[in-house]
């Protein structure tokens, strides 16, 4: 299963990342007692979480603006000739304040928020979404840009200068560069406008999430489930000061319990919870947030000269245009829609000789596609999880998977602050000893963390001003009661392997401009090294290493392994259905002409998903409009396709490894040298190409699926 995450991506000096939260409430003023005044003295410039106090974020976040502003004014106001050097590589080298306080900002509200805070938030957001237009938008600074790409053919500038001086110019156009005094000053209102939106969507989101847990009193309603999950439900309720027993829900339309539960009215109760979490009509609705957003982005893109925002947002992505991510949707969903078609006749068929005298609905079909699963392949979750202990997936499979294949060593250290008790730390070293960055994994759901799954860094890498990088992976995994093992599905795994390729996309970044570093890539390409490390969960030598039963330490059994492979197309129409149904609903959104009235949500979606044919009642999509947090609060709209076409680069360097010998040093290092230490220092679509020798093909992504073979 293709796993969600929220990667937060810089893409250029400028572009500052506000939709990852920020925190506080202060007049406290700014100067050397502040943590973030200066670099962390810790290793890897990591930041001091045991210094660092709530009210310290908002004076250095603005102290951090105002710093950049004048630095950026130093640039503009130059008196010398525009050179490369006095202002791309200048412009580099500016808002270092900035970025240490507000990377460590986001990653404290996105994981571990409380209500001063999201206070914060609310108060920065419109002040960042300001400040960055006061840099895209000064016509001076503009204009050295422009005036160094004019002479970029004479310049003679090696390949990942001129990559910077492209990108840049490409950014301050796109951020409205041109327009005239007028249209400047209406587009720095639709930015704040928008800001403020985005931030109030999170804030509810997490909230109207939090309210929607299932809670019961009677422990018979959760039939079905192990002694381990009631224990954790049991402390779920403790944790609120609830009695009885709460079942928190994922950011996923589905929720994983729906496969054990046995009680139709308890899986109805819990799917209608998730789908309707945000439409309540209450404080936490967002249906009015994201109507307005659709149509302030719609009005936006127009002021920009483009067509609707997709266009907008797609000019630097590897599709180009929202036509070419439709036409590409478009040809999956009558594969996905068909196979989804027959899995459904398969559980109904089920139902009918169980006598169970109802049609197939959304919140029966992971009970029963559970149940068709085990009476084709003998295989069930319960008889799988006792072989993936959280501890042994990390340290014996995604650590050792990424030692075999490039070469890194982690070794946990106990002597870095962290904002959680659960987060952990390790220390990554390449061959030879080399330090290379540094790691902190924070797995566990809590209230207070946004759902999903993502990566993001601390601090980045860059030649140019000598930092390594400090990344971290974010899960919302079930928590054990204490004593009690972390036992997790081989999704959860899969989403562990999906988050670490992520994480060594940005530890092997090995860029001279921070603004090209890592993960700095566009949305459809940065999912590829990510779902790509997904492969190797199941690769033999892999799985041999870790999947070892938590008591006996005895190698999960070859006939299991047998059975998981068999079952590993199992369920695919619906599982691809439900992703394009979301992607597919985020394009309709952003398709939207600048003209058009405000839309109501619920009937908005339903016509998109007629219009796609993918309005099917027992397969809704992974998102709905009112909790689609990729597109309204992470930075995804008009680009959660991204992770289709992701995959099809992924399944096509997959079967690139297998033809060549599959997990060996030797093809490690050429992908990390070719692809995942590039950043994007050069065109992505030739950066794969010279790695894979050719364009990549679909027919890998059809044929992991099982949806098609691979000679079609």
């Amino acid at each position: 299963m293709r796993k969600s995450i929220g990667v937060l991506l810089s893409s250029g000096a400028f572009t500052l990342a506000i939709m990852c939260s920020p925190a506080t409430t202060a007049d406290t003023k700014f100067g050397p007692s502040n943590p973030f005044y200066a670099a962390s003295t810790l290793p890897f410039h990591a930041p001091p979480f045991d210094k660092i106090k709530d009210a310290d974020y908002q004076p250095a976040i603005e102290a951090g603006m105002e710093q950049e502003l004048k630095e950026m004014e130093a640039i503009a106001n130059n008196p010398a000739a525009p050179t490369f050097e006095n202002t791309l590589v200048a412009m580099e080298k500016t808002g270092q304040l900035l970025q240490r306080a507000l990377n460590t900002f986001g990653g404290v509200t996105a994981a571990n928020t409380n209500p001063t805070l999201q206070k914060v938030q609310e108060v920065l957001a419109p002040k960042l979404a300001a400040h960055q237009d006061a840099i895209a938008l000064n016509a001076k600074l503009f204009a050295r840009v422009a005036s160094i790409y004019k002479q970029r053919e004479s310049l003679h500038l090696d390949p990942e200068s001129l990559r910077l001086l492209e990108v840049t110019y490409d950014n301050f156009v796109r951020s409205g560069a041109n327009l005239s005094d007028a249209d400047k000053t209406k587009l720095k209102k639709l930015n704040e406008e928008l800001a403020v939106l985005s931030n109030s969507f999170i804030t509810k989101l997490l909230e109207a999430t939090k309210n929607a847990a299932y809670a019961t009193k009677d422990k018979n309603t959760l039939a079905g489930l192990s002694d381990a999950q009631i224990a954790a439900a049991t402390e779920a309720a403790q944790k609120r000061k609830q009695e009885g027993y709460v079942l928190p829900l994922q950011n996923t339309t589905q929720q994983p319990d729906l496969a054990s539960l046995q009680t139709r009215s308890t899986r109805q109760a819990i799917f209608e919870n998730s789908w309707n979490r945000a439409e309540h009509g209450d404080a936490n609705d967002t249906r009015d947030i994201i109507s307005h957003m659709a149509q302030l982005r719609a009005q936006r893109a127009q002021l920009l000269g483009f067509p609707n925002h997709a266009a907008w947002k797609l000019g630097d992505q590897m599709a180009k245009t929202p036509e070419n991510a439709l036409k590409f949707m478009d040809a999956l969903v009558p594969g996905a829609t068909a196979r989804a078609a027959v899995e459904a006749k398969d559980i109904q068929d089920l139902i009918d000789a169980q006598k169970g005298r109802f049609t197939l609905q959304p919140w029966d079909w992971n009970f029963y596609s559970d149940q068709v699963r085990k009476a084709k392949y003998a295989l069930n979750d319960a008889e799988v999880k006792p072989y993936f202990e959280l501890n042994n997936v990390l340290e014996n499979g995604v650590f050792y998977a990424a030692h075999q294949l490039y070469g890194i060593t982690l070794k946990e250290r106990k002597d870095i602050p962290v904002y959680q008790p659960d987060v952990r730390v390790f220390e990554v070293s390449d061959v030879g000893g080399k330090p290379l960055a540094l790691f902190y994994c924070d797995y566990f759901k809590r209230d207070n963390k946004n759902g999903g799954a993502w990566m993001d860094i601390f601090a980045g890498q860059s030649k140019l001003l000598g930092t390594l990088p400090v990344i971290y992976n974010v899960a919302n995994l079930p928590k054990p009661a204490p004593g009690e093992p972390a036992l997790i599905s081989f999704d959860d795994v899969t989403t562990m392997f999906h988050e670490f390729g992520h994480a060594l996309h940005g530890m092997f970044a090995n860029s001279r401009y921070p603004g090209l570093s890592g993960t700095a890539t566009a949305r459809d390409f940065v999912e590829f090294p990510s779902q790509f490390n997904e492969h190797w969960a199941l690769y033999p030598e892999v799985l041999n290493h870790y999947a070892h039963h938590y008591k006996t330490g005895s190698p999960v059994p070859a006939e299991l392994v047998a059975k998981m492979r068999q079952a590993a197309t199992f369920n695919q129409g619906y599982m691809l259905t439900e992703l394009v149904a979301a992607a597919e609903l985020d394009m309709q959104w952003h398709t939207l002409p600048g003209d058009a009235p405000l839309q109501q949500p619920d009937a908005f979606e339903k016509q998109a998903l007629e219009k796609t044919h993918l309005n099917i009642a027992a397969v809704p999509p992974r998102y709905r409009s009112s909790y689609f947090m990729h597109i309204w609060g992470n930075d995804y709209s008009a680009g959660y396709y991204a992770y289709l076409w992701a995959e099809m680069l992924d399944d096509d360097a997959y079967q690139w490894f297998e033809e060549n010998g599959g997990l060996t040093r030797a093809n490690g290092d050429r992908f990390r040298q070719m692809v995942l230490s590039r950043g994007n220092t050069e065109d992505l679509e030739k950066m794969y190409e010279a790695w894979r020798g050719k364009a990549p093909s679909v027919a890998p992504l059809l044929k992991y699926r099982g949806l098609k073979g691979a000679d079609h």
